[in-house]
């Protein structure tokens, strides 16, 4: 890397003046002081230290070799070329720990002699924040006064800041990711007093989310895995059905690449994206094959025409310009004088040796934070327009991106094909020395050269959208005849080959059967989306039940499509061998009544780089134009709902879809008509890196997900599988491979219960068992006792408490016991009855009617009680449940006789 400029000059005047100017650069701030740590006498920069204030006023002790709070990465001619100066070194930055700025230049010029004065100004997010004019010739700059063509420049000043100078920098710029500014150098002519050179490098705070090596190596490794899980259940298996249901639920490849490419590609969009967009995408420039190699680079730029000397930045030539103290009419209207080849060749060889010198006596003075010069046809560092600003960060010229993308395509087919080859005789070894058994992998390695076409063709389809992106983008761009003829004869590779077999695919599988079309009606449904928003959706009629179409909102006439196979027994296209083994790398990872969705896949993706490569010189009708093809096609994808494993569903369709709608429409607001200010576009850039920062994160996720499911389906032949606690879930998980096949939708919900009202009804009644059933004879004869001695007693004197043992025992002898606890007046009968016991039945009956235990014996011995009567009448009462301790005895057939003669006597 050269950091020091050539020499037109004699080197020996060089080397001399250049250590006159070594000697110049010292510091100039008095409370600076270089001390040596530990009192070491070695000289190493990495253990001196200086000592410094900042604007707080803290006083600290700090390292010189340290990263400045700001400082200047690359830098490039602002000019565009045009300047009288060539720079080989620019460094600026700003210490806020010690509140200074520092200034390096080293350069040279053709100019024999002239004065000039230096503007250092610094822009932050479309404003300027600082600005320093001073003249070199007080600032220790003495190459610059004058300055001449036979002194190289070389030279640096320290300058003191006050928090006035730079107040207008916000702290915040001091550690947000990817500061957006740029520092500006300009040198105005005394004697023109007009600008003879201008150079402008990108500022730098240390923080970035440019990280393209770690970052890309990282989501390289994960897509490596992905690649591997979804070849693994490609090959595993015999019957191609099997295999390719547990290969379509293997996360996609085409998604997990298409992921990339699609963050990628945001920027190639002509707008003036914010710096932290760039540097956030440049992660994942590999995935489109944006990778700097320098003999790559270097071999296509001698073929695209771009040239340009990467050492050094600027517009003077080699001859030497006679201004004679003026350059009025000089400065933008030069005449070259011609030198003789001779001194030509001199002047380069005595410059070689200058640099060489120089570079060993001042190599201390380099910085490690310190920028280079822009490498040719990249744009303007701190530039970050369009597509190119996108690739300067990789450092890959826009003209040099189609040829760049195809290298490297083509090299990634080279490197599948030999690690399939590879493993193929890889298997073949380990077969031939028993490692294996002799039928593993049997079906691959039998037709392992099919399944390499199949590869190389799968490879096509997923770069299918970036070459198309890529060869329309060179179509816009224009240049040199060489490249737009290789890119037209890729465009028509890659659309003509994708658009015709898509074409063919569809035709073999319909050439077998026929198509029907019958009348059908779209009917128009109420319903809510995202469970709170009123919504209307479209149901075909023929899929409707009959008391779904009184629901209806609405409906409009429409027709269906219905294929009949001409073979009745195989209507599923995943179900036919043939079909599978020709064409399922285009439809296998799809539903059995979505297998065509790679027809609509290409066309999608070819509009789309049609829109982001072709139409680069409109960007209102581009932005504006993705953003509602993005729209559409998320709509659309939703409604097909293609993809069988629910992964690929979850990734493609939703979070892959909603994370473009959702760029895109965020981009609007980059328009140039809309000026949006640079704060507002670095807020906006920041919830696109959030949106996709959560889009890439889910994929990792999916990617270990999908590998452990690709691991149950090789092993879907194993009785014992481990780890054993995960054999459940394998259970489940092929439970599910078997339900996802049919692709039928799923049976309705159960019809909810309607809650039941509260009410009472007797449907049943069911005796409870009693103490009396336990009696051998609980249902006593009715010839031996009296029926009325059962309904109704008498309330004998109570002496003493009986207990309850004697009280169930005379529960036990008594006649009505067995019939349990009866209300007062009830009646007592037999369960079943014949002649003979209605005939005393109807006695008793008589017989009751003159009974002291009517309700005309009741009133009489109520009337007619005598004092002296041995006896007195009780009243009647109920009598008390079965378990009572005071239950009153039925009266005996003896007791009965004595009513009875009682009676009698009454009544003469």
């Amino acid at each position: 890397m050269a950091r020091f400029p050539f020499s037109p000059a004699s080197w020996t005047t060089a080397f001399v003046s250049s250590l006159a100017l070594l000697n110049t650069i010292i510091p100039v701030r008095a409370q600076t002081t270089i001390t040596s740590s530990s009192g070491s006498s070695s000289t190493d920069s990495s253990l001196e230290t200086i000592s410094g204030t900042n604007a707080d006023g803290v006083t600290q002790t700090l390292l010189v070799d340290r990263y400045p709070a700001l400082y200047t990465g690359d830098f490039g001619d602002c000019m565009g070329g045009q300047s009288l100066i060539n720079l080989t070194s620019f460094d600026a930055a700003y210490y806020a720990d010690n509140m200074t700025v520092i200034f390096n230049l080293a350069g040279t010029t053709s100019l024999r002699n002239e004065t000039v004065m230096l503007i250092i100004s610094v822009d932050a997010y479309g404003e300027q924040r600082y600005e320093q004019v001073f003249n070199p010739c007080s600032a220790n700059f003495y190459t610059l006064c004058p300055m001449n063509s036979s002194v190289p420049i070389f030279g640096g000043a320290i300058i003191p800041v006050s928090s006035s100078d730079v107040s207008s920098i916000p702290p915040i710029a001091l550690s947000i990711p990817d500061f957006e500014g740029s520092a500006y150098l300009r040198i105005f002519s005394n004697s023109s007093q007009t600008q003879i050179a201008c150079f402008s490098a990108v500022m730098r705070n240390g923080a970035s989310f440019s990280h393209p090596t770690a970052v890309g190596s990282v989501l390289g490794v994960f897509t490596v895995v992905a690649l591997l899980a979804s070849f693994a259940t490609a090959i595993y298996g015999i019957s191609v059905p099997h295999i390719r249901t547990h290969y379509a639920h293997s996360l996609s490849v085409l998604v997990v690449v298409e992921v990339f490419q699609s963050i990628f590609f945001s920027g190639a969009l002509s707008l003036n994206w914010p710096s932290v967009c760039a540097a956030f995408w440049s992660n994942f420039a590999w995935s489109a094959g944006m990778i700097y190699t320098p003999w790559v680079m270097n071999s296509l730029n001698s073929f695209t025409g771009v040239s340009g000397n990467s050492s050094q930045v600027g517009g003077a030539g080699s001859t030497v310009i006679n201004n004679n103290g003026g350059l009025q009419q000089q400065i933008y209207g030069r005449s070259l004088e011609e030198g003789s080849s001779l001194a030509m060749k001199n002047e380069l060889v005595a410059s070689e040796i200058y640099k060489r010198a120089v570079d060993k006596t001042a190599s201390s003075l380099e910085y490690a934070w310190a920028g280079v010069p822009v490498q040719p046809g990249l744009p303007l560092p701190g530039n970050w327009f369009g597509f190119a600003g996108e690739l300067s960060l990789v450092d890959v010229p826009a003209s040099d991106a189609f040829l760049t993308g195809l290298v490297w395509f083509l090299i990634l087919l080279a490197i599948l094909i030999g690690a399939t080859t590879a493993f193929k005789w890889t298997l073949e070894g380990l077969s031939s020395m028993k490692k294996i058994k002799h039928d593993r992998l049997a079906l691959f390695r039998s037709h392992w050269l099919g399944f390499l076409g199949l590869i190389i063709l799968r490879s096509c389809f997923i770069a299918f959208f970036m070459m198309m992106t890529l060869t329309l983008y060179q179509f816009s761009y224009g240049g040199k005849i060489g490249p737009l003829v290789v890119a037209v004869i890729v465009f028509a590779i890659f659309f003509l080959g994708a658009i015709g077999l898509a074409t063919y695919a569809c035709f073999y599988r319909v050439k077998f059967g026929k198509y029907e079309s019958s009348p059908d009606r779209l009917h128009f449904q109420r319903g809510k989306a995202l469970k709170f928003l009123p919504w209307y959706r479209t149901v075909r009629e023929s899929s409707m039940e009959e008391e779904d179409k009184v629901k209806s909102a609405g409906s409009i006439s429409f027709f269906q499509l219905r294929f009949v196979d001409n073979d009745a027994e195989i209507q599923s296209v995943h179900e036919n061998t043939h079909f599978t083994k020709r064409f399922g790398w285009l439809s296998a990872r799809y539903r059995r009544t979505r297998w065509w969705f790679f027809a609509f896949w290409v066309v999608y993706q070819s509009v789309r780089a049609c829109f982001i490569g072709g139409a680069r010189a409109s960007p209102t009708a581009q932005v504006f134009g993705i953003f509602v093809w993005e729209l559409i096609a998320f709509v659309a994808i939703i409604l097909i709902n293609p993809f069988e494993g629910a992964r690929n569903t979850a990734l493609a369709v939703y979070m892959l879809g909603i994370s473009k709608v959702a760029t895109s429409g965020l981009s609007i607001a980059f328009l140039p008509r809309f000026n949006l200010a640079r704060i507002p576009t670095t807020v906006i850039g920041v919830i696109i890196i959030v949106i996709q920062g959560f889009l890439v994160l889910g994929l990792l996720v999916l990617i270990v997900l999908g590998a452990i499911s690709s691991y149950m389906s090789i092993t879907r032949n194993r009785e014992e599988f481990r780890p054993h606690r995960l054999e459940k879930i394998r259970m489940k998980y092929f439970g599910h491979l078997e339900q996802k096949e049919k692709d039928v939708p799923p049976p309705p919900p159960p019809i909810p219960e309607e809650p039941k009202e509260p009410y009472f009804q007797v449907k049943t009644v069911r005796r409870a068992p009693k103490i009396e059933d336990e009696d051998v004879d609980h249902v006593p004869e009715m010839n031996d006792f009296n029926p009325n001695a059962s309904q109704y007693s008498l309330a004998a004197p109570v002496v003493n408490r009986m207990s309850r043992a004697n009280s169930l025992a005379n529960s036990m002898r008594s006649h009505t016991s067995g019939y349990g606890n009866v209300p007062y007046g009830a009646r007592v009968h037999r369960a079943s009855w014949n002649s003979r016991d209605f005939q005393n039945w109807q006695d008793d009956e008589s017989i009751r009617a003159d009974s002291p235990f009517g309700m005309q014996s009741r009133s009489a011995s109520a009337a007619d009680h005598h004092p002296h009567n041995s006896m007195s009448m009780a009243p009647l009462v109920r009598p008390s449940p079965s378990h009572s301790s005071m239950r009153p005895s039925t009266p005996t057939r003896e007791q009965q006789r004595q009513y009875s003669s009682q009676r009698i006597n009454r009544a003469n």
